[in-house]
């Protein structure tokens, strides 16, 4: 994929730049010694994006939005992460991973959304 178009797509865009955030906090997770939060948060909070990159070239609608539900796991996933450590004493501070993430959550909402309307098998995607 050429870099303007990555550049154009929301859901990469977004992603991309969470999952920029979210290695430089899981950098600093690991300075503090948390290394098995820093592990599981790093994992799911890159996979969003990389699993959107990997929709995006899906074979039918129906595997796009099978992908773009993983995305959307990952990013539930990355949340219950995010609040152990915004919960949890002695963890930086998360604030600005959580409102990235929000964004990313917004636009993946959207997109599985829209897609799920416009599929004419979506009484299948909906279960």
């Amino acid at each position: 994929m050429k870099k303007e178009l990555f550049d154009s797509n929301p859901i990469l865009k977004l992603s991309f730049d969470f999952s920029l955030m979210i290695i430089e906090y899981c950098e600093k997770l690991e300075s503090n010694k948390k290394y098995i939060l820093a592990r599981q948060l790093l994992r799911s909070g890159t996979s969003i994006g990389a699993t959107a990159m990997e929709a995006q070239n899906a074979e039918s609608k129906a595997d796009f939005i099978h992908k773009m539900k993983i995305a959307a796991k990952e990013a539930e996933e990355s949340q219950y992460w995010l609040w152990l450590c915004q919960y949890s004493t002695n963890y930086p501070e998360c604030v600005l991973a959580q409102a990235k993430l929000e964004e990313v959550n917004k636009v993946l909402d959207k997109i599985l959304s829209t897609s799920k309307k416009k599929s004419p098998f979506s009484y299948l995607l909906n279960s």
